[in-house]
């Protein structure tokens, strides 16, 4: 018997942790793109990554969206 294994992200949202991406193991680290600062995710990680300071951030944001 298998179930599905989800993880609550920071924004609430329930994930499939097949579709989150991979923290990285080692540098390089990818950049964020809103600040700068290193993120927990590999340089070669598609899409915009964010350092777990802007992510809180912005889970903040859309919780409050209404």
């Amino acid at each position: 018997m298998s179930e599905s294994v989800t993880e609550r992200h920071p924004d609430g949202e329930q994930r499939d942790p097949d579709t989150v991406p991979a923290r990285a193991a080692g540098p390089p680290y990818a950049d964020c793109v809103r600040c700068g600062e290193p993120t927990e995710y590999g340089a070669a990680e598609p899409g915009e990554v964010l350092c777990p300071v802007c992510e809180w951030q912005e889970a903040e944001r859309q919780s409050c969206s209404g």
